[in-house]
């Protein structure tokens, strides 16, 4: 089975912290994206025998560059793409502190959506059913899942046993890396966040 799972967010890119990108196309790694999934290369601890990735961009080159250190292939998995945010998609977030949908959003992460998307729920439920898929998987050794910072947090926050609606108090940083490892009850969070050195 599954004994550690590595949950790996993606890289840095230009848009970080400015634009909502959700699923939009075209969001590339940076050069800053680029040597920070270097440094996380090595700083992963023990060698994987998988690596996932979800299907976005970003995601996918930063599993490349993990999957060209190990000289492993690298599997897409739709269970760990981003949110869909659907309306909001691709719009600064400058623009969205003005919209009052995203303020009750923000407060109230387990009861609300984004309009036309995803809710947090559905999206903590099909990262966490991924996540049990792998711990039951006798084959798969040590994973890498490379994903982004809500299907990272639901899955913490799941595996912590806290609410969804306590989300920011879980911080994911680009390229790093929260590990769960599995004990007789299941999986237990052994690190969250582990920034890449500098």
């Amino acid at each position: 089975m599954a004994r550690i799972i590595h949950l790996v967010r993606h890289g840095h890119h230009a848009l970080l912290g400015r634009t909502l990108c959700g699923r939009m196309n075209g969001v590339t790694l940076d050069e800053i994206g680029c040597a920070e999934m270097a440094r996380c290369a090595v700083t992963v601890s023990p060698r994987p025998a998988l690596i996932q990735s979800s299907p976005q961009r970003r995601c996918m080159q930063s599993a490349c560059i993990l999957a060209a250190h190990f000289a492993l292939p690298i599997e897409i998995v739709p269970a760990l793409d981003e949110l869909d945010y659907g309306e909001w998609t691709g719009r600064s977030f400058e623009e969205l502190n003005d919209d009052p949908q995203w303020s009750r959003w923000n407060r109230r992460r387990g009861s609300t959506r984004p309009p036309g998307g995803e809710s947090m729920r559905s999206l903590q439920n099909r990262v966490v059913n991924h996540l049990e898929q792998l711990r039951n998987d006798h084959s798969a050794g040590t994973v890498i899942a490379v994903s982004h910072a809500e299907p990272i947090r639901a899955a913490l926050l799941h595996y912590a046993r806290m609410r969804l609606d306590d989300f920011l108090s879980i911080e994911i940083d680009p390229s790093s890396i929260s590990t769960l490892s599995v004990d007789n009850r299941g999986f237990k969070i052994t690190r969250i966040n582990q920034r890449v050195p500098a």
